[in-house]
This record gives C-alpha cells, structure tokens and sequence, in this order.
C-alpha cells in the first residue's frame, strides 16, 4: 500500500490512524515527544529492533508492518484494542503445540455445548462480514477449543476436535481476506489437524477446502488444487446417500479446485470442476448454508464470474456478473462477488460502476470491503488514474488505502 514509506513515516502513519498524540506515543516506549518528530520527519533513524517492538505493541500492529508493507485494521468499540496481532501470537503459542512440555495455569475448560454455540456465532459474525468482531473474539475461541481438546477424551474429545477443526477454519478464511496469506496457512494447517483428530469425515473435508483454500491465496495453486480434489475423492465413496452437509463441503471442494485450475491457466479442467460442483447443487436441490458453505446453484455462478476474471474473459464476467441474485445468501457471499464484479468493470474501464458496486457492497459490508485484500486493490487502481473521482478518494480514505504516489 505504502512502500514509498519509511520506518518513521509508518509510524506516524499508524500514529494518525490510531488518533494517538505524539506525546502520548513517546510517553508509551519510554521516549520524549521531540525524538519521536525527529523519527517521524526522518531527521532520527529508528533501528532499534527493541524500540520497534515496543512502538508496534503501542500501536497494535506487527513488527513486520513497521518495517514492511503498512496494512491496519483498525480499533473500534467491536475489535477492543487487540486486533490482528493477537490473533497471531494465538496461533503461535507454542503450549498448545508442545503440552507435553509445556506448563498452563488451571484453566477450566469451557463445556462443549457452551464452546459449540460460541463457534456457531463466529461463523455467524464472520458471514456478516463483522470483521472487528472476529479479531476480538477469535484469540480467545483458538484458545478455549484448544484447551478443550486437551480436557476431554473419548467421544467428547472427538467433539471437542471437530470444533476446534472449525474455529481454526474461519479464522483461516478470514485471514486469506485480510491477505495474511502465511498465517491463514498456520491456522488451516491447525485445523486441518484438529479435523483429522476428530475422525469425522464431513469435518475433514471441510478443513481441506479451507486449507486448499490457504495454499491457493498463496499462490500455491497445485498443491491447493491437488489437496482440495484428494479430499474430494476421499469423500465420493460416501455420496451414494449423501447428508446436505456432505453434499455441500463435496461441491465446494470442487469450486476450489476450479479456481486452482484458473489460476494455472487450465481451462477445461476448471471447466470440468464447475461441472462438479453444478451437479452437487442441484442434488443440493437450491441454495443452503449448511456448515456455513453458502452452497448452492448460485455459489456455483458466482465462482463461474471469478474464474472468467482468472482467464481475462473480462467481457464475460460483466455480462453474467451483475445479473446474478445473491440476496438470499449471507453477506459475506455478497460482497465478495460486488467486489469481483467491480473489479470487472474496474479492467474495462467503466470506473463509475465500478464504484457504484464498491458503495453499495460497503453498506451492507463495511468491514469486508474496507480490508479485503482486492478491493484495496481495485480502489488503489482507480486512485492512480487521471482525474480521479471524487467518491473513490472519500472511499480510499476510509479504507486507509493511499496512492502509491507520496502526498508529502
């Protein structure tokens, strides 16, 4: 977004957007308010690995966002003051890996049936796309389901498996949309763990289209498509009398690897993917949600829209795209088909469409709109065109989304 930036202009980009003083900042890393102006003007070089830390604990971000590509989401009355950053130490906390070796305070488990509702409602938030919602919440749900599994053994722990499998599963998805590509990767790998653990078979096809998923956004794309069709194979066997559930993960998995095979510049087995995943729909019988897939016949042509963008069928996008009827789906699917739409007309030059599309997706999606990852991108293209309209700059201000041209 900002990689014209130096450390101390991050710093007094992160500073602003925090609305925190510079007196308030020095003050909070132990330094005086004339040090920090001099860092942040450049006139004083910031290269203390141990004062970088601690401005980055101050500001909430990671030590990589200082001294690397500025991204922010930022601190509102749903996320508190932790946000990704404290995602991240959850998924890096070595006890739940180790507990062996490790040693934990006596934290009673929660009950399942408390853990289960808890999940249920995150998969909720996160299909309202109420992203500042998932960053507080999913640090501590990672940490209960994994304390869970530690607490119960049995049918119970296989219980407790599954849904620590499916909590890890959509702070995967909901990384891969913020393009924390790396840490999504660790979150599905731990939950695709979890899902093996739990023997349940829809469970673990459900972790491998998240985990497939994860390799795809990072560019990965052979090894996403060859994992999302084994898991596909694994479960064929099994639709000869197939559970709604079953039936949806199955299809999904296939849109995945439609995408992979996009990606790769293959399209009759993208083709024959989509094929895949049509026939699972309509034995699906219409749209459903069941275990918050949003699968169904129209899932199945907004993925069509997306891989026609992946082979530069830009013209086919826009004439199938904006026809679609996605108000029976979840808000999440929504908006991520608006912003593949707008996108569309972004590459055909219609800009004005395409920011009619952004506006209306950032009012029922705000949050998904303002942080994901390509609809950053499609406002920082519009920003670099002459003549720039006047509702895109008031877009990329509240997204924290700058020109790659410096304004100072």
């Amino acid at each position: 977004m900002t990689d014209d930036m130096t450390i101390g202009q991050r710093v007094a980009f992160y500073r602003r957007r925090r609305g925190i003083s510079q007196d308030v900042l020095a003050g909070l890393v132990g330094k005086t308010a004339e040090w920090l102006r001099k860092v942040e003007n450049n006139r004083a070089e910031l290269d203390r690995l141990s004062v970088i830390r601690g401005i980055a604990s101050a500001l909430d971000v990671a030590l990589a966002d200082l001294i690397g590509e500025p991204s922010l989401f930022d601190w509102s009355e749903g996320s508190g003051r932790q946000t990704i950053p404290a995602l991240r130490a959850a998924l890096r906390d070595y006890r739940h890996l180790t507990p062996a070796i490790a040693s934990f305070q006596d934290d009673d488990p929660p009950s399942l049936a408390d853990l289960e509702r808890d999940i249920a409602d995150i998969w909720d938030r996160y299909q309202r796309s109420q992203y500042a919602t998932l960053a507080r919440r999913l640090p501590y749900l990672i940490h209960d389901s994994l304390t869970a599994t530690r607490a119960f053994d049995g049918n119970d722990g296989q219980r407790a498996q599954a849904l620590t499998a499916y909590v890890h599963q959509v702070a995967t998805l909901f990384l891969t949309k913020l393009g924390e590509a790396d840490l999504a990767w660790i979150a599905a790998s731990r939950g695709l763990a979890a899902a093996n653990a739990s023997n349940d078979h829809v469970v673990i096809g459900s972790l491998s289209r998240a985990a497939a998923h994860a390799l795809v956004s990072i560019g990965e794309y052979g090894q996403g498509r060859g994992l999302a069709s084994a898991a596909a194979q694994y479960l064929q066997p099994r639709l000869s009398r197939p559970s709604p559930e079953l039936l949806s993960v199955y299809g999904s998995l296939h849109l995945v690897c439609a995408m992979a095979a996009a990606h790769q510049d293959d399209r009759p087995t993208s083709d024959t993917h989509l094929g895949e995943a049509s026939d699972s729909a309509a034995r699906l019988g219409g749209d459903a949600n069941h275990l918050w897939t949003a699968f169904g016949p129209t899932n199945v042509t907004i993925h069509q829209v997306s891989v026609a963008m992946e082979f530069g069928d830009v013209a086919r996008a826009i004439e199938i795209g904006p026809t679609v009827d996605t108000r029976a789906l979840p808000v999440e699917r929504r908006v991520r088909h608006s912003i593949e739409v707008a996108r569309a007309f972004a590459r055909w030059n219609r800009v004005d469409d395409a920011l009619d599309i952004l506006l209306s997706a950032e009012q029922i999606g705000p949050d998904q709109v303002r942080y994901h990852r390509l609809s950053r991108i499609i406002v920082r293209e519009i920003l670099s065109r002459p003549r720039t309209p006047r509702t895109a700059i008031d877009l990329s201000t509240r997204m924290g989304v700058r020109s790659a041209t410096p304004t100072w």
